[in-house]
């Protein structure tokens, strides 16, 4: 948490450069990953076509669970868009890492709060003009804070709050926690030498393993929690 980082300033805004250059990395990633899966679509379908419609039906699953199909049906590129760069995010960290004169410019873009409570705010913020959208202003500021109560206000607006700082912290938590631990491995073998490479490195292997587990299943938590976030403000009654 305490790196050295490399910023600039525009419009009175502080940007940090290493988290601009793992998004542009992880976007290009995505792009290509999905571009080589969808050229020469056919009706019967190649395994690379294969692939891409299982992740598409997937997460298709995953809105229509919280929502109804109706409802869910805007929002299935969302769905797999978000899942599939989260998804990226969580693991390039672990395969990928640039550094120079100490400052890291790539990494898992999620190993930094700045990024995932972005990705929170976007989430909710994609809740509420949804609510707004189908029940009405009016209708939307009473199904999300005046129920059951009026008096239930406060007690409302502190949820979305924690529903913010929960959502963004959560991601950020796993995948920084998985990358601090995989670097205290690395150091491990550097600073114990020869006798430490092959401990070192069963030990790195399996922590990559289970990095890339967690990884996935934080990337499908956030997914689904945005899509029980949207339910809660466009389906109140249910």
């Amino acid at each position: 948490m305490n790196e050295p980082v490399s910023t600039f300033k525009l419009f009175g805004l502080t940007f940090d450069i290493g988290n601009m250059v793992s998004l542009v990395v992880v976007a290009a990633i995505v792009f290509f990953f999905i571009f080589a899966l969808s050229r020469k679509l056919q009706i019967q379908p190649t395994k690379k076509q294969n692939v891409l419609e299982m992740i598409v039906e997937y997460t298709n699953g995953l809105s229509t669970n919280s929502l109804s199909a109706k409802n869910a049906k805007p929002y299935g590129l969302y769905a797999f868009v978000l899942f599939v760069f989260l998804f990226i995010s969580n693991q390039l960290g672990l395969f990928l890492e640039v550094a120079y004169n100490g400052v890291t410019y790539v990494k898992s873009p999620t190993s930094n709060p700045v990024v995932t409570m972005t990705l929170a705010v976007m989430a909710l913020g994609l809740a509420h003009f949804a609510g707004v959208s189908k029940l009405g202003f009016k209708g939307y500021f009473s199904s999300t804070y005046l129920k059951p109560f009026k008096l239930w206000l406060p007690l409302n607006i502190f949820e979305e709050f924690a529903n913010f700082l929960t959502l963004g912290l959560r991601l950020f938590g796993n995948i920084f926690a998985g990358e601090l631990l995989l670097g205290m491995v690395s150091n491990l073998v550097v600073t114990h030498g020869v006798v430490m490479v092959i401990p070192g490195f069963i030990l790195g292997m399996a922590w990559v393993g289970f990095s890339i587990f967690i990884g996935t299943i934080q990337s499908l938590v956030f997914v689904i929690l945005t899509f029980v976030y949207i339910s809660q403000k466009i389906q109140p009654e249910e």
